[in-house]
C-alpha cells in the first residue's frame, strides 16, 4: 500500500470571532486563499500539482456556502485546473480532511491532496445553517437533543469532575499557549494574514487571555445553567437519557471552554514518489486514522472509543503514543481522557488548546495535526495522536509518525 506523508502544515492566527475582532473583515474564501497560496510558495506548486483541495467547514450557509473548497482554489493562486471538495464532520471537519486525503493516496487515488479547513465565527454564525437534529421536533424528541455546553456539564456530572478541576484545566492551557509564543513555537507554521497591500492585519492569536487566574475564573457564571434549568429545561430532557443522574452539576463557562474565533489551516499530503518528484521531504507518516459514532446527548465523549478504536485498528498501546492533542472544546473533554487514559498531563496539549486560543469550528482538527507535528518535531519525539469530540455524537482521530 502506498504510505501518505505530511509535506508542510501552515495555518493562520486566530482572531477573535466577533465584529471587533480583527479577521471580521475578511471571508472564509480569502482566508481559505491566504493558506492555499502559503502551501504553494513554500512547496513550489505550480499547474495541475495536487489530486484535490479537501476542505472542511462546519457551517455551510451564506458566504461559507457552496462548495468553498473550490471557491477558495479559485480564488488563490492555485492552478485552476485543481478541484475542490467541501466537508462537514462538524468539528472534526478539517481532521476529517486529512484523513480523506491520506486515506485516497493510500488507496491509489492520486498522489497528493491540499486538505484542511476555515471557519469564520464572527461572520457566519454558529449555528445559522439550522441542523435538523436541533430543529426538528421530531428528530431532536427522538435524540434527546441538548446543545454542547449541556453535554459538557453531564460530563462533568457523570465522570465527577469539578469546577476547580475545570479551571485548573483552563488556567494551564493558557499557560502553556503564553509559553509556546513566548518561545516562538508556532514560527514554522504560522502564516500572517495581510490586506490588499500587504500590511499584516494579524499575525498572533488574539484570543488568549494569558492573565487568567483561579480568582478572575472563579468570578464567572456557569454558562449552560439557565438554558438547562429554565425553559427550554434541557437539564430535564438529559436526565430523562440519564435518570440515574440526580441533576446536572453545570460547571462550564467562558473561562474553561473553547474560544469563538476565526481561523485556517492547510496540511499539503503526499505520497513518497510525489516528494521525490517535487523535491520536498515528508516531515511525518500518517499511519492510522479513525473516526466513530457515540450517544449523541453526552455527545462530547468521543475522543475516548475512537482513541480505543484507532489503539485496537493501529494494534499499537497507549504507551507508544509519545504526545497527545486533545481538542479543548470544553474542560471536560480533556478531563475525561485524561481518566480514561491515565496519561501524563505533561503529554497532552504541550502547548494549550481550544481554550486558551480559539476553536474555528472547521480549521481546528488540522490546526490541531499541525500543531502536533511541530512539538514531535522541537522536541524529537516519534510518535502522535491528535483527536476531537464531535457534535451529535462522533468522534476522529489521527496517529501521525515523525520522519
Amino acid at each position: 500500500m502506498t504510505e501518505a506523508y505530511i509535506y508542510d502544515a501552515v495555518r493562520t492566527p486566530r482572531g477573535k470571532g466577533r465584529k471587533d475582532g480583527s479577521l471580521h473583515e475578511v471571508t472564509a474564501a480569502r482566508l481559505s486563499a491566504g493558506v492555499l497560496n502559503a502551501l504553494k510558495e513554500r512547496n513550489g506548486l505550480e499547474g495541475h500539482a495536487v489530486e484535490d483541495v479537501i476542505w472542511g467547514n462546519v457551517t455551510q450557509v451564506g458566504e461559507q456556502g457552496g462548495c468553498l473548497a473550490r471557491t477558495a482554489v479559485l480564488a488563490s493562486d492555485l492552478h485552476q485546473s485543481i478541484p475542490g471538495l467541501a466537508i462537514n464532520r462538524f468539528c472534526a471537519s478539517g481532521m476529517e480532511a486529512v484523513n480523506l486525503a491520506a486515506n485516497q493516496i493510500k488507496g491509489g487515488a492520486g498522489q497528493a491532496y491540499i486538505a484542511g479547513g476555515v471557519e469564520m465565527m464572527g461572520r457566519v454564525a454558529m449555528g445559522s445553517d439550522g441542523a435538523a437534529i436541533a430543529v426538528d421536533p421530531s428528530i431532536a424528541m427522538e435524540t434527546y437533543f441538548v446543545p454542547q455546553g449541556i453535554s459538557a456539564d453531564i460530563i462533568a456530572t457523570e465522570y465527577g469532575f469539578s469546577r476547580d478541576d475545570a479551571d485548573q484545566l483552563a488556567m494551564e492551557s493558557q499557560r502553556r499557549a503564553k509559553a509556546a509564543w513566548d518561545d516562538k513555537r508556532f514560527d514554522k507554521s504560522i502564516v500572517p494574514v495581510t490586506d490588499i497591500n500587504g500590511l499584516t492585519i494579524l499575525d498572533h492569536d488574539e484570543y488568549m487571555r494569558p492573565g487568567t487566574d483561579m480568582q478572575a475564573l472563579g468570578s464567572l457564571n456557569p454558562a449552560f445553567q439557565a438554558m438547562g434549568e429554565q425553559m427550554p429545561g434541557f437539564d430535564k430532557v438529559a436526565l430523562m437519557k440519564y435518570p440515574h443522574l440526580e441533576k446536572i452539576n453545570h460547571i462550564h463557562h467562558a473561562g474553561n471552554s473553547s474560544g469563538i474565533v476565526d481561523g485556517a489551516a492547510g496540511l499539503l499530503i503526499g505520497s513518497k514518489e510525489y516528494g521525490e518528484a517535487m523535491g520536498i521531504k515528508p516531515r511525518a507518516i500518517i499511519k492510522h486514522t479513525a473516526k466513530i459514532g457515540l450517544d449523541p446527548t453526552i455527545m462530547l465523549t468521543g475522543p475516548v472509543p475512537v482513541t480505543e478504536k484507532i489503539m485496537a485498528d493501529s494494534g499499537m498501546a497507549i504507551s507508544d503514543i509519545d504526545l497527545f492533542e486533545v481538542n479543548e472544546a470544553f474542560a471536560s473533554v480533556v478531563l475525561r481522557f485524561l481518566q480514561r487514559f491515565d496519561v501524563d498531563p505533561a503529554l497532552v496539549n504541550v502547548n494549550g488548546g481550544s481554550i486558551a486560543m480559539g476553536h474555528p469550528l472547521g480549521a481546528t482538527g488540522a490546526i490541531i495535526i499541525g500543531t502536533l507535528l511541530d512539538e514531535l518535531e522541537r522536541t524529537g519525539k516519534g510518535t502522535g495522536l491528535a483527536t476531537l469530540c464531535i457534535a451529535s455524537g462522533m468522534g476522529a482521530a489521527t496517529i501521525i509518525e515523525r520522519v
